[in-house]
């Protein structure tokens, strides 16, 4: 103990150096979970408009399940690399560093979903 410092002073900061690590932690599985939103979210829209706009509107079936099937391999790659990356960060908190998102990854997901909005946009049109 300091001069000055009280022993609450210093049980004080320890209990708010654990609420902070624990407030972390927290968001981290938050962040984990919204992965997993994201993944499921591509999954819907997989089947949206592999199996059920086709059997709605009709049109290039062959070009809808190409769609889906793209959307479901976002879908699984988002929850994939979400896990890895929620191992990631809890070992980077554990450590006291920050781990950054692996940026080919990061580009990759944003291009398959351009490639596959392009692709809705295009059999919307289509489908007119």
């Amino acid at each position: 103990m300091t001069a000055g410092e009280t022993p609450g002073a210093r049980s004080r900061d320890a209990r708010e150096e654990q609420d902070a690590s624990r407030r972390t932690r927290l968001a981290s599985e938050r962040t984990y979970l919204a992965w997993w939103r994201t993944g499921l979210a591509a999954f819907a829209v997989s089947l949206g408009a592999g199996r059920l706009v086709p059997a709605i509107a009709g049109g290039p079936q062959v070009l809808y399940s190409i769609v889906g099937i793209l959307f479901a391999l976002l879908g699984v790659t988002l929850i994939g690399y979400g896990r890895r990356r929620g191992r990631e960060v809890d070992v980077a908190i554990s450590e006291g560093r920050y781990q950054r998102p692996d940026e080919r990854v990061l580009a990759l997901l944003a291009l398959v979903a351009a490639v596959g909005g392009v692709l809705l946009i295009a059999l919307i049109l289509i489908g007119r």
